[in-house]
């Protein structure tokens, strides 16, 4: 018959218990695999797989007894770890879509929106558009798989088991999130630029012939002028969104550096 000592308890616990709630915590709110087509069971064994297979070669963890009030601190610590992993490189995913509704309003498709089961909320088309574009690209530069490569190395700054880390390292992540309206403001610059000087000619065009009637005739003027806008920026998207995505794994890794105290 076997038999469990509370040691072998508080061992399993540093080992397995506290990796696997970082990782779920970041599958949770990473993109692509906080994906709602994601079932849910999928996820769960994702993650304890990938915590299976690195438990052995982790860092050794500090033993805390199982029955601590210090548990509830180290599980939650894990999990903010690992929500903050996958936040940061969420963020670069809605200042994309803040992008596409900055287009899509000015293009006159504030109108066009369509129920987006991810945000479950209204999204424009434009927005949708440019999300799928830019999932597409994540996965083609192996995004995904840098996710986890991250959550796996940020055990090598952080070993699991802790309890808290400093309040300097959370600031890093408000900061991320206040660049959201900026990025996405600069990624739509060029189409809303483009469409406020269409936007300018028709009003001079109206002022100058008033017979003229604009709503029949804008809208489908500022509706062409900005596909042959957003048409004209896709090919250079992809260089842009490499940038974005570098600049959300640097702020991962300044966020995991604070947080270990170097």
């Amino acid at each position: 018959m076997f038999t469990f000592t509370s040691t072998d308890w508080a061992g399993w616990l540093a080992m397995y218990a506290y990796p696997a709630f970082r990782i779920l915590a970041m599958l949770t709110s990473a993109p692509i695999f906080n994906n709602v087509g994601m079932p849910r069971h999928i996820r769960l064994v994702t993650g304890l797989a990938i915590t299976m297979a690195i438990a052995p070669v982790l860092p050794p963890s500090p033993a805390v007894a199982p029955g601590s009030f210090l548990v509830v601190g180290a599980i939650a610590t894990e999990m903010m770890i690992g929500f903050a992993i996958g936040f940061t490189i969420r963020l670069v995913f809605v200042a994309i879509d803040l992008a596409g509704d900055l287009i899509g309003l000015q293009m006159g498709l504030s109108f066009a929106m369509f129920y987006d089961p991810q945000s479950a909320g209204q999204t424009t088309v434009i927005a949708q558009f440019l999300g799928l574009i830019a999932s597409l690209i994540f996965l083609a530069l192996n995004g995904h798989l840098l996710v986890i490569e991250t959550v796996v190395r940020s055990f090598e700054w952080l070993p699991a088991g802790g309890v808290g880390f400093p309040g300097d390292a959370a600031k890093i992540i408000v900061r991320s999130g206040g660049s959201i309206f900026v990025t996405g403001l600069m990624l739509a610059l060029p189409a809303v630029t483009t469409l406020l000087i269409t936007n300018i000619a028709l009003g001079v065009l109206t002022r100058a012939a008033p017979q003229l009637n604009l709503f029949a005739l804008g809208f489908p003027i500022t509706l062409t002028v900005g596909v042959v806008a957003l048409a004209a920026c896709l090919p250079m998207l992809a260089g842009v969104l490499q940038s974005l995505y570098e600049r959300g794994f640097d702020t991962v890794g300044m966020f995991l550096k604070i947080a270990a105290g170097h």
